[in-house]
């Protein structure tokens, strides 16, 4: 590539994270710098690109050509668009990784890696000193995440049900990037102290909200942090569970989530929703909100 043409590119991947700086209120300068660093198209197959944006629904439409700056913007990009499988809304991810406060030097699990991007954006704001494990069900997607990923050593993908994934060491942070109608025990106690699980609950529809929980010794504070539309978890889904979520859902908003309780806690009358082992309720813990 010719290096006025490098430049240009690399001028527009600038700008378009000092957009979503805005767009997205990100205050971490980490995760801005991410985004202006790591090339979304290495990620993204070879051009031109299927995309889609949230103001036009569920309409695809095709890059005028394979210029990576299309890719510059707030967009979805497809994966696999007869499933639904897209590389998600920067603008998204921009905020809610700049809610989960990274660390240099933390451990995070990504469950739901698809073809890598954000992996590397999770090893670029952990840094060298970091660890990324990245997590995919799908052995060909695990495959090309595995492959894409090479330029950051301190990330690995492990072709593995994310649900069931128990890690070997404590995790600073657990990032759900697809929507469960229940929790997975291990991904609780896989929670080192101050550990983040960022975990999006979805109806039947794919529409639902992500939840930020914290563990706090043995307190658990959560909060809303975003509303989402995203692909289904494997393992993470069954037909009881999303009856429930959307029974408490129509009772309440997921904005009244204020902490995680786990057994032998028992559910009381500030039980949002209640699954095995686990309930989220709208009381704080005794500590106070998260």
């Amino acid at each position: 590539m010719p290096p006025d043409r490098a430049d240009d590119i690399a001028e527009a991947r600038r700008w378009f994270a000092e957009e979503l700086r805005h767009t997205a209120h990100v205050r971490s300068p980490a995760v801005v710098e991410a985004l202006a660093i790591v090339p979304r198209e290495r990620f993204a197959g070879p051009g031109p690109w299927r995309i889609l944006s949230s103001i036009r629904g569920r309409d695809y439409w095709t890059t005028d050509d394979a210029d990576p700056r299309h890719l510059c913007h707030d967009v979805l990009v497809a994966i696999d668009e007869t499933r639904g499988l897209n590389n998600g809304q920067p603008s998204l991810w921009a905020s809610l990784f700049d809610q989960l406060d990274l660390k240099r030097g933390e451990r995070v699990i990504h469950v739901g890696a698809g073809a890598g991007y954000y992996s590397a954006i999770l090893a670029e704001i952990v840094g060298r000193t970091g660890r990324v494990t990245a997590l995919e069900i799908d052995p060909g997607l695990a495959d090309r995440s595995r492959a894409n990923l090479e330029g950051w050593p301190q990330a690995s993908v492990v072709a593995a049900d994310g649900f069931a994934y128990r890690a070997d060491k404590a995790a600073d942070a657990i990032v759900l990037n697809a929507g469960v109608t229940h929790l997975s025990p291990a991904w609780l106690d896989s929670l080192a102290e101050n550990g983040r699980l960022l975990v999006p609950f979805t109806s039947a529809d794919w529409w639902g909200a992500f939840l930020l929980v914290t563990r706090r010794g043995g307190r658990y504070p959560a909060r809303f942090a975003s509303r989402t539309g995203i692909i289904p978890c494997a393992g993470g889904r069954n037909a009881e569970a999303e009856a429930r979520l959307t029974a408490a859902v129509a009772a309440a908003d997921f904005t009244a989530i204020k902490s995680l309780r786990r057994a032998p806690e028992e559910p009381d009358d500030t039980c949002w929703l209640a699954g095995d082992g686990w309930w989220l309720s709208t009381a704080a813990t005794e500590d106070g909100p998260e």
